[in-house]
């Protein structure tokens, strides 16, 4: 955890490949079912901003009038207008706030939701290359510093630019020597803002970037909170902490002092030039060719210009920010996801041609596996996505057939690809050549929906959610009712500890279930599997955190599970491979025999050597 991993996605810190306004432009999809509302609540800004444009012009009318020729009457008429328009422009600005408030509140919502979707569909291989914390903060934070540019910069843009062009055509109509000198700053500061675009555009990206490593080294910390007591390594991780965190503090101050920078400049090149022009108006009202009132309303129509102007740099680093937002979402968004909803084959979603499928059996197999039924490889191979072009693949003409109500015993020394074979069946992975058949229908050919309704998984490692035990052992049957639970539990010999819980199957277990044991873990992700009664069964080394009496116990009652469905399990120990009718042995990404035990304990010296744990073991 020292040092983050990074993929090659977060490592784009430069907008500058697509302008912003070309990146904010992708947002039109989710914004399009609530652009009526937006574009009133800009009309209705922009409005606001004219009103106190029309407020100088009274002061003119009150100066050169009532308060010239002392006319109490005129100068309370006019305090009542220039009330009842302030009043007005307030009331205006607060109707656009609530305009804005809930549909874009509803599309941060809708741009939240597609995300997850989009995640839950994206391949294995995707989720193996991405931090966590990268996709936790596209996920919050991003989003978050989208909806403040649709609901501020978005609209400000606009009425601001508005309120200069209309506060500039009164000024020069007011007084085109004066309106000159006030509007000689904007090319200048045109050029200046085009610059600290494209510099404040990098520093927000690399900064967004930043705060996606720190969320996830804060989640891998608190996940691995007993690895690191145990250890003793709180000190490192401290000081791993606050290097990134110091990284994050230096983008965010370089940050701040590019916004420092035109804010100074937006500041003061107005200022003086509404000073210069104070100064010449000033002088031609002492010589008479200007009215007190025209200078009146002049300077105030110069100053309701000073916040549209100042805030531009403000207004354009929000919007950069929502930039690059936008291009680190669309990252994820743009990543292919797989048709998990339709009857279409993806044949091969992780890289890679396929092929047909070989008309090579192994000995054991019948003459016609498709015919057969049950689950069968045939010349399968697999490579993962991000291997190395010139590197073997990981599986390598895996050719298998496990017959209709068996159960296969897959057994291997570490990294023979046990745990990669066994998540090609329900389509964690697709074969890059070859093909599988579940009773004769080609894998491919079946949505991964189709696939996952026939095929259920229990992983070595238990992954449970912050749900009831209920909850989580439910999840591997969508329609199991209460006495499939109790079922399941039993097979998994899971009951007696589930009822023992202060609130039985209800009670929460926790993130990651870590209030309860490892072998507690395992025997509900194991219930998680058999509560659907699936057509075929994946068990990845299911009871090696069982003592030796709870594994003796779930084995038996886990043999009739295995009677009524075709199996493939995984096994590192002689008590589980006895609960298979046939052995595959995997050596180096190959299936190079395939037996009883008893067989292959005889005949195979590889298996005997895997068996009697003298070899360096199947894990």
């Amino acid at each position: 955890m020292a040092e983050t991993t990074r993929t090659p996605e977060t490592d784009r810190t430069d907008p500058t490949r697509h302008s912003a306004v070309r990146s904010l432009l992708r947002l039109w999809p989710f914004v399009r079912p609530v652009r009526a509302r937006l574009i009133t609540a800009a009309c209705v800004a922009v409005i606001a901003s004219c009103i106190g444009l029309v407020i100088p012009l009274v002061l003119k009318w009150l100066v050169d009038g009532p308060v010239a020729e002392r006319d109490p009457g005129g100068v309370w008429l006019g305090g009542g207008y220039v009330l009842l328009l302030g009043l007005a422009e307030a009331l205006l600005f607060g109707l656009r706030r609530w305009l804005v408030a809930r549909p874009l509140a509803g599309v941060e919502a809708a741009m939240r939701e597609a995300l997850y979707r989009h995640l839950q569909r994206l391949p294995v291989a995707f989720h193996d290359r991405w931090p966590s914390g990268q996709l936790l903060s596209r996920g919050t934070t991003d989003l978050q510093l989208l909806r403040m540019f649709l609901t501020f910069p978005l609209t400000f843009l606009l009425v601001n630019g508005t309120t200069i062009l209309v506060g500039g055509v009164i000024l020069l109509a007011q007084r085109w020597s004066l309106g000159l000198v006030l509007l000689a700053p904007v090319l200048p500061l045109m050029a200046l803002c085009s610059v600290f675009e494209a510099k404040y555009g990098r520093a927000a990206r690399r900064t967004q970037d930043q705060l996606g490593d720190l969320t996830t080294v804060v989640e891998e910390s608190v996940l691995g909170i007993r690895i690191i007591k145990g250890f003793g390594r709180h000190r490192s991780q401290a000081r791993a902490f606050k290097e990134l965190t110091q990284r994050l503090r230096a983008s965010e101050l370089r940050k701040a002092r590019l916004l420092a920078w035109i804010w100074g400049f937006n500041t003061a090149l107005p200022e003086i030039a509404i000073g210069g022009a104070l100064v010449l108006g000033t002088l031609q009202v002492a010589d008479g060719a200007l009215s007190a009132g025209t200078l009146v309303a002049f300077l105030s129509a110069a100053l309701a210009l000073r916040w549209p102007v100042e805030s531009i740099g403000f207004l354009l680093a929000m919007s950069n920010e929502a930039a690059a937002a936008t291009d680190r979402y669309f990252e994820v968004m743009d990543e292919r996801a797989r048709a998990d909803d339709d009857g279409e084959g993806d044949a091969n979603g992780d890289g890679g041609e396929r092929t047909e499928g070989s008309d090579v059996g192994d000995s054991d197999s019948d003459s016609d596996d498709d015919a057969a039924g049950g689950l069968v490889f045939s010349g399968v191979e697999f490579r993962y996505p991000d291997a190395a072009p010139d590197s073997p693949p990981t599986l390598k003409d895996i050719t298998l057939h496990i017959r209709p109500g068996e159960t296969m015993a897959l057994v291997g020394a570490t990294g023979s690809g046990k745990t990669t074979l066994t998540a090609l069946v329900p389509r964690l992975y697709d074969p890059t050549a070859g093909r599988i058949t579940l009773d004769g229908r080609d894998l491919a050919t079946l949505s991964r929906g189709e696939a996952r309704a026939l095929v259920a998984v229990a992983f070595e490692e238990p992954t449970l959610f912050s749900a009831t035990a209920a909850e989580n052992v439910l999840m591997g049957g969508e329609h199991a009712q209460e006495s499939d639970l109790r079922r399941a539990l039993r097979v998994a010999q899971a009951d007696g500890f589930v009822d023992a819980l202060p609130n039985g199957g209800a009670t929460e277990v926790g993130e990651q279930g870590l209030s309860l044991s490892g072998g507690q873990r395992q025997r509900l992700a194991l219930a998680r599997a058999v509560v659907g009664r699936p057509r075929f069964l994946i068990l990845d080394d299911p009871l090696s955190a069982l003592d030796v009496h709870t594994e003796a116990l779930v084995e038996a009652a886990l043999r009739q599970v295995l009677a009524t469905t075709t199996a493939l399990v995984v096994a590192h120990r002689p008590s589980t491979v006895l609960l298979a009718d046939r052995v595959a042995l995997l050596s180096d990404g190959k299936i190079t025999a395939v037996g009883t035990h008893h067989e292959l304990l005889r005949d195979n010296p590889e298996y005997a050597t895997l068996m009697s744990g003298e070899g360096e073991g199947a894990r």
